[in-house]
């Protein structure tokens, strides 16, 4: 049986894991390969992310929303629901790859929320735009 994450080693494993996942896809692996130049860096940023969303560590510094929306501009803005379904079953595959318990699942439901609460942000971005 597989152990549930326990600290900020167990999420880099995941980022790690997930991100070389993205990085491949064919649908999505493109947003993520045309706007991250230092994958190292990003890695640091994103386990600062899910350590401070999963252990209340205060570890991340960034607004994740504008990120999200710079992506979508920068990308002509074509990032769709579509797009978020397939992160999201990603990221569900990585974690099943590697952990399983309470926090694995709430990883899986705070990821839920993030994506949809993400592409709302981006779908209001774009329509001030047309304001």
């Amino acid at each position: 049986m597989k152990e549930d994450l326990k600290d900020r080693a167990d999420l880099k494993r995941l980022v790690i894991n997930f991100y070389t996942k993205v990085r491949k896809d064919k649908e999505i692996g493109y947003f993520f390969n045309n706007s991250i130049k230092n994958w190292e860096q990003h890695f640091e940023k994103l386990t600062d992310f899910w350590e401070s969303n999963l252990f209340f560590t205060g570890s991340f510094k960034g607004n994740p929303a504008l990120a999200h929306i710079k992506v979508d501009s920068d990308h002509d803005n074509s990032i769709s629901e579509y797009h978020f379904g397939i992160w999201l079953n990603l990221w569900f595959q990585s974690i099943d790859e590697l952990y399983s318990g309470e926090l694995a699942e709430r990883l899986k439901q705070n990821a839920r929320k993030m994506s949809t609460h993400l592409f709302l942000r981006i779908y209001q971005s774009r329509q001030a735009k047309k304001i």
